[in-house]
């Protein structure tokens, strides 16, 4: 055989799928445990969380929220949302990402330290992003910056050079568009 009939006749190789973000709303019982027990899929799957934010949504009812930001191919998302649906205290899984570009925020409390024209800088891009001030010494500031994952990232990356200390996020917080609950 040459290496013409050769290469003709080789297996073609499976085409990677594209990786994408996903963010996920999963509707739990607020009881001990259930947090770990999501976590849990993920990590013993060696799936990746980028962001997981919680919170009791309604009180009478006992629920409560857990907005996870993840990437996969479709099928591994496919397979994080049949699996999450699967466990016992969950209530519904919404894949927010499908319903059609969600409603996302997150906030950063950013801490930047310098003097000078750096601290005159940093003051005008806070204010430029609408980045509130809520921690002042006369060698550094704390600001609160609340919005898009983008956003949050482009203010972080601009006050690296002029001083960047130190960075709290909390996360994504997200919601469907439209009248429909997740």
């Amino acid at each position: 055989m040459n290496q013409m009939e050769w290469g003709r006749n080789m297996p073609e190789e499976p085409q990677s799928e594209q990786i994408e973000r996903h963010t996920i709303a999963v509707l739990v019982d607020n009881e001990p445990g259930v947090l770990a027990r999501v976590i849990g899929l993920f990590s013993g799957r060696g799936y990746n969380i980028d962001s997981l934010t919680v919170t009791e949504v309604s009180h009478e009812a006992s629920e409560s929220r857990i907005t996870i930001v993840t990437r996969g191919s479709p099928a591994t998302i496919e397979q994080i949302k049949s699996q999450l649906g699967r466990l016992v205290p969950v209530h519904g899984v919404t894949d927010l990402t499908i319903k059609g570009d969600p409603l996302e925020r997150e906030l950063a409390l950013v801490k930047v330290a310098g003097k000078g024209e750096k601290r005159v800088e940093s003051l005008r891009l806070a204010e430029a992003f609408r980045a509130q001030v809520v921690d002042a010494t006369t060698d550094h500031f704390t600001f609160e910056i609340t919005g898009r994952i983008p956003k949050i990232e482009n203010f972080i990356n601009l006050m690296k050079p002029l001083g960047l200390v130190e960075v709290a996020r909390t996360g994504a917080a997200a919601i469907g568009r439209g009248p429909e609950p997740m």
